[in-house]
């Protein structure tokens, strides 16, 4: 029987509840303990999902010795600093998108983890996902033929009052690194770092991207057209097109529930059948972290730290574009 690896769970927000709820789908894991400063919060997610202890300061989460990994699930404008809270402990992580702010804190965390040799990886949970294998499989069977252009979008219309780690600086608002990050990294991690990128964007008075679009080129020559809202609901689909045929995700092409279609030359789509499972779809994150951690790895083979820096370092070149600047670059 394979070492029951006991997760720890620092906020207790949306995005946490969903992955507690998928933990459980996960063969030799357990949430032992869960953080926020609000007592009440901690109390009622503890109580909701068995956690056996819950704890009122982060600080008492990463000093628990019951605790293996820890699930960073703050705003992204506080993940440099729980990182390093959590490193310095040595706790292994599993931090939600985007990693950071910018590649410069990307790049201390992951020097510090290094030093330390401790697990860290950021939490890209698509990239575990059945329908993200099947896709990458398709590609580089060389069925679709070379990429030449992929298209993607991610948009929602938040409902009043919305929230500031939309909108605000401080917590590195705006929709590139909240939502714009899935487009972004469904074109690089199948294309490489692009070559050239423009980009256009309106912004909030606070200065962060209300809404964003990005065209890029590739090496290869391939090109894609990505876009951010946050101030319309979108189809959230994404299109992969080589020589021979292509790919569409339906909505949600970033997540769990979304449909694969293949369509080659100039025939119809038809569906692909794609492995399902209950849940969310945090789960496959999860096991492959908990793999990495038996076999004694501090870098996933699958969400490599370069995989994080180079995503973090596009990042950083759109805002540059854009003039959205953050207080910590």
């Amino acid at each position: 029987m394979a070492r029951t690896i006991r997760w720890g769970i620092l906020g207790c927000g949306k995005i946490a509840h969903k992955f507690a709820n998928d933990l459980k789908l996960v063969e030799d894991a357990s949430l032992v303990a869960v953080a926020a400063r609000d007592e009440a919060r901690a109390k009622a997610f503890a109580e909701q999902f068995g956690a056996a202890t819950f704890f009122t300061t982060y600080e008492a989460l990463v000093t628990s010795p019951e605790v293996d990994v820890i699930y960073i699930a703050t705003p992204h404008g506080l993940h440099h600093e729980h990182a390093l809270l959590c490193l310095k402990h040595g706790k292994a992580v599993l931090c939600e998108k985007a990693f950071t702010l910018n590649s410069r804190q990307a790049k201390e965390v992951i020097e510090i983890a290094h030093a330390r040799k401790v697990f860290i990886m950021e939490a890209f949970w698509t990239k575990f996902l059945p329908q993200y294998q099947k896709v990458t499989e398709i590609i580089q069977s060389g069925k679709l033929g070379p990429i030449k252009w992929i298209q993607a979008d991610f948009g929602f219309n938040p409902e009043p009052p919305v929230a500031p780690r939309l909108t605000s600086p401080l917590l590195g608002g705006g929709a590139l690194l909240d939502i714009g990050i899935y487009p972004v990294f469904l074109a690089q991690s199948l294309l490489g770092m692009p070559t050239d990128i423009q980009a256009t964007a309106t912004l909030y008075d606070t200065g962060v991207d209300e809404q964003c679009s990005m065209l890029m080129k590739f090496s290869s020559g391939a090109i894609a057209t990505l876009s951010a809202t946050l101030s319309a609901h979108t189809p959230v689909e994404a299109v992969i097109a080589g020589t021979e045929g292509r790919l569409l995700l339906k909505n949600r092409f970033h997540n769990a529930i979304s449909k694969l279609e293949i369509a080659m030359g100039k025939d119809a789509p038809e569906p692909i059948e794609v492995y399902r499972e209950d849940g969310y779809g945090y789960q496959f994150e999860a096991r492959h972290v908990g793999e990495c951690l038996r076999k004694g790895l501090t870098e996933s083979p699958v969400m490599t730290h370069q995989d994080t820096l180079q995503q973090m370092q596009t990042l950083d070149r759109i805002r540059a574009i854009l003039g959205i600047h953050y207080p910590v670059d």
